[in-house]
């Protein structure tokens, strides 16, 4: 296991095109908040670092990187209009499938629990991950070297027609349910994992006529919203 993990993050270092002075920052963005529970020590007995701290850090430079390239790509666009494509940049589905895509997931260290229940391939786990390793990218070689690595692995969605956001998932979500004659959207929680300090809420939103959709969520709330985004981009409303 150890090997193959070995060999996804040389994988991950290679596709990033970024040659790291220091690797034990792309380790740490690659390492679960689960891990931090003592699921794992490294050579010294130490608890690893999560990647929780760059993950904050990754969601400022994006964001920063992002805002640059709409004021360079959108010279007429309005304040309203760059917010809207700049939300849909940077949210967490966003970030997942730019994870995805450099296969994140195998790269990442999680606890055993954590991995038995699908943590390498949750869109909010790979969110994070991708934000944290921006992160790592900046504390490395500077806005340069983030600014690099985000024109690469950003590059098709940058390309791609710009994706409708939502400020509040769960009120379009119900407007959409009544405009279908159907009861107002359910949100039931099917799962809470992780320590009381960084616990992940599974959430299972549900209308009437419609197969049920479950996300995931640092907190119930941001678990519903995931899911309310993702029944309403299955069935094509955004």
């Amino acid at each position: 296991m150890a090997d193959r993990r070995a060999e996804a993050v040389a994988a991950l270092a290679s596709k990033l095109g970024h040659d790291f002075r220091d690797p034990s920052l792309l380790d740490q963005a690659l390492t679960h908040a689960s891990v931090g529970e003592g699921a794992e020590r490294d050579a010294r007995g130490r608890p690893f670092l999560d990647n929780q701290r760059m993950e904050f850090l990754g969601d400022r430079v994006l964001g920063l990187l992002v805002a640059e390239r709409l004021m360079r790509d959108l010279p007429t666009a309005d304040e309203g209009e760059m917010s809207s494509r700049l939300h849909a940049l940077v949210d967490k589905a966003t970030c997942a499938r730019a994870a995805e895509a450099l296969g994140v997931g195998d790269a990442m260290r999680l606890s055993p629990g954590e991995a038995k229940q699908g943590g390498r391939r949750r869109e909010g786990a790979l969110g994070d991950a991708m934000e944290a390793i921006l992160a790592a990218v900046w504390l490395d070689g500077g806005m340069d070297a983030a600014r690099a690595v985000f024109e690469r692995i950003w590059a098709a969605e940058l390309a791609a027609p710009p994706r409708k956001s939502l400020t509040n998932p769960k009120s379009a979500l119900q407007e959409w349910a009544l405009g279908q004659g159907k009861p107002l959207p359910t949100y039931r929680i099917v799962e809470r994992t992780g320590s009381d300090h960084a616990p992940t809420f599974t959430v299972e939103a549900s209308v009437a006529g419609y197969a049920p959709l479950t996300a995931q969520g640092r907190s119930r709330q941001d678990a519903e919203k995931a899911a309310a985004i993702g029944l309403l981009q299955r069935e094509g409303v955004i």
